[in-house]
């Protein structure tokens, strides 16, 4: 997903106008994908901000789920 959302980068003009439509989307993705409504909203403020759409929301919560899971606590992260 965060790839996804670097593609509109590619017609560099378009990058941050795309954000505007992208950055809903993203957001809700990310709030089914971890159910987490603060991170959804950093999400949301990372996709329609200019200049912070570095930032891999996605994979650093995925990074955070994969090493609860191996640190074996059975509840999945809610940062909210």
């Amino acid at each position: 997903m965060d790839a996804l959302g670097m593609l509109n980068y590619v017609v560099p003009v378009l990058g941050e106008f795309t954000d505007i439509a992208w950055a809903p989307i993203s957001a809700f993705i990310f709030f089914l994908t971890f159910g987490s409504w603060k991170g959804t909203l950093f999400n949301f403020a990372e996709e329609i901000l200019p200049g912070v759409d570095f930032i891999p929301t996605f994979t650093i919560m995925w990074f955070m789920q994969r090493k609860q899971k191996q640190a074996g606590v059975s509840t999945p992260i809610r940062i909210g």
